[in-house]
């Protein structure tokens, strides 16, 4: 995609050689056209860049704004695309869950809630054995486990799978979500170091198959294990 930026603060050639060369050094930029003398840049990217970005690593006597395009909207666009992936997962599993309520006189949230658990840790350790190797590596960059334990990330997407086979037969509901409670608070403390801490590292979620930024769409999936989870086993105490 290309967009077109207001440049402010180019006084010279050398300022239009400055902010070029700058803005090709950001990641995802393949092409930038600057004018001094229309103040602007046009910007080839292989995906949308956020305006803060540019502004960033941009010295701070220019200053860059979006001239024909809204930037709100391109980051929503751009965020649907980044996550289209798991957003489509997700929507196949609720709706797929929500289908087998149809048999029932009403719906039974328990249930949902194990048929939807199952869907999940089998959807996703699926994606995960695809490439076990590179989803233990890529999962070894940030889970405060596999950091330590090389093998931990081989062990965790069969835990994944053996958790989803245990939901869809309904094996021993208080065991299973006791595992599922502790193994994902685990999980989700090395996402909220990275996350917090804006390291942009891959997220392992969906193996090494789809190239997903680690950000709140994995601390989310996450929490919704541990809510589920915890309250399954409220209800089976």
């Amino acid at each position: 995609m290309t967009h077109k930026y207001q440049v402010t603060g180019m006084t010279c050639t050398s300022c239009e050689a400055k902010v070029k060369s700058t803005l090709l050094m950001v990641e995802n930029v393949s092409e930038v056209e600057v004018s001094k003398a229309e103040s602007s840049a046009t910007i080839t990217m292989d995906k949308h860049i956020a305006l803060s970005d540019f502004q960033k690593v941009l010295p701070e006597k220019y200053k860059i704004s979006a001239l024909n395009h809204n930037e709100v909207a391109e980051q929503t666009k751009s965020w649907f695309e980044t996550y289209k992936p798991i957003l489509l997962i997700f929507a196949y599993i609720v709706g797929v869950t929500l289908v087998l309520q149809f048999g029932n006189h009403h719906f039974d949230a328990m249930q949902w809630m194990q048929h939807f658990m199952a869907g999940f840790f089998l959807v996703f350790s699926f994606f995960k054995l695809l490439n076990l190797k590179d989803f233990a590596e890529s999962y070894a960059m940030y889970d405060i486990v596999a950091k330590r334990i090389n093998i931990w990330g081989f062990i965790y997407a069969f835990i994944e799978l053996g958790l989803g086979i245990a939901y869809l037969i309904n094996f021993n509901p208080l065991v299973t979500n006791s595992i599922t409670f502790v193994v994902m608070s685990i999980s989700i403390i090395g996402v909220l170091q990275s996350v917090l801490n804006k390291r942009k590292i891959q997220c392992a979620c969906l193996g090494a198959v789809f190239n997903l930024p680690m950000s709140t769409v994995t601390i989310i999936e996450d929490a919704l294990m541990i809510t589920m989870s915890a309250l399954m086993i409220i209800k089976l105490i």
